[in-house]
């Protein structure tokens, strides 16, 4: 039984501005130095409350089943933890690429548990919330919190930043990168020389995964190659989205509308807080006006 209208929360994308990669824990899990910031452009959730404790997905990726998707398995993550019999009809309007390294798998489920605290009167505390998060994947904790970080451990240490403002191209290649291919890769450097916030603010900006990335996937090389004739590119997590910082939106909004065909493009403004915070506050969600190609 339904007992609610619908509500609308969103669910950012992110860009990783470096990536280093400087050890490996026992369990096989990467040890990473990395850079999270938000952008004003990302998913959209809709939640409708369900007195009868089903939780259900009428709208979301068809390639993923139901019981896998990471917005279900937060929704009853969170159920189970609080003892909650409330339920929820979950539905997603899908703007984030796949496998694209812009977080948005984590980020929907950080936005089901933010959302569900508040719809369902849960009151956990962020904290808490991002505990339960980091069960479901090493990102889904910065999205929770919702502040620009540099992350070390496995991407759980978050320390927030605050950066100049910018605004981002954003390139996505017709290819889907695995993220475990990637970290398997014997390629890959795993023992990287620790950098600092101070290093990266000064311009060290390397992302460890680009070599290996560049090596396996041409699209992404392709991509690269076209985006350095305007700027310095940058590949966001493991791929295999590549971006562009610029000063300003002309600037950046200039070079979109060159885009080849053949990729997909957005342009955004950097943020230090997240659009789902913000919603949390009240205030306004990610704009409409958005750009994409």
């Amino acid at each position: 039984m339904l007992t609610t209208d619908i509500d609308w929360w969103p669910a950012p994308a992110k860009l990783n501005l470096m990536l280093r990669v400087v050890g490996r824990r026992p369990d096989g899990y990467h040890l990473l130095q990395t850079v999270f910031r938000f952008v004003d452009y990302g998913d959209r959730i809709a939640f409708r409350i369900r007195s009868d404790g089903v939780v259900r997905r009428p709208l979301g990726n068809a390639a993923v089943p139901e019981s896998e998707d990471l917005m279900v398995r937060a929704a009853r993550l969170l159920q189970r933890q609080a003892g909650c019999s409330l339920g929820a009809d979950i539905s997603l309007v899908k703007n984030i690429p796949m496998g694209g390294g812009l977080g948005g798998g984590s980020s929907d489920a950080a936005t089901v548990l933010v959302a569900l605290n508040r719809l369902w009167q849960v009151d956990y505390s962020l904290e808490k919330l991002a505990e339960l998060g980091l069960h479901l994947g090493a990102d889904v904790p910065v999205f929770v919190r919702g502040q620009a970080a540099w992350a070390e451990g496995v991407g759980e240490l978050l320390t927030p930043l605050r950066m100049p403002p910018a605004w981002y191209l954003v390139v996505v290649p017709d290819c889907h990168v695995s993220t475990a291919d990637v970290f398997n890769d014997p390629q890959l450097t795993r023992n990287a020389p620790r950098t600092t916030i101070r290093d990266f603010l000064a311009g060290s900006q390397v992302n460890d995964c680009l070599p290996v990335v560049l090596n396996h996937y041409p699209e992404v090389a392709a991509a690269v190659r076209w985006l350095e004739s305007f700027a310095p590119a940058r590949l966001t997590g493991t791929g295999g989205a590549v971006f562009a910082e610029f000063a300003g939106e002309a600037e950046a909004q200039q070079v979109l509308r060159q885009v080849p065909d053949l990729y997909k493009a957005f342009v955004a403004r950097g943020l230090d807080s997240s659009p789902l915070l913000e919603r949390v506050a009240g205030r306004n969600l990610y704009p409409e006006t958005s750009s994409g190609g």
